[in-house]
């Protein structure tokens, strides 16, 4: 399963997934940076799974043909229509004030789970 793979893992298996679809597509590094407007070696570094930032990560989907699949990654939230009728057709600009962390523990980073 994916979510059980770590994030450099997971960094890995993007920049594999982009390198196959550069090549299918017979694009080299160097005409695809020229399209998306980022460098040669962000193109190498992303292909071998370094972290980027995300707007170069969109530039190369963009020009890669793959931008349609970010749905696929971050849905559209769908209100519950109780939600719906409390908001009246404002959108929701922050969370509750619950805390998911309690007073007396203290959190530390990697305590996510």
């Amino acid at each position: 399963m994916e979510s059980d793979l770590s994030d450099e893992a997971l960094l890995r298996q993007l920049g594999e997934r982009l390198l196959q679809h550069r090549l299918n597509r017979n694009i080299t590094q160097k005409a695809l940076a020229k399209e998306a407007g980022v460098s040669v070696r962000t193109i190498n570094r992303v292909e071998r799974g370094h972290s980027t930032q995300l707007s170069n990560f969109i530039r190369l989907l963009r020009h890669l043909g793959l931008l349609d699949n970010m749905n696929a990654l971050v849905p559209e939230s769908a209100l519950s229509p109780i939600q719906q009728i409390k908001l009246q057709g404002k959108s929701r600009k922050r969370a509750s004030a619950e805390d998911p962390v309690k007073d007396n523990e203290v959190w530390a980073w990697g305590d996510e789970e």
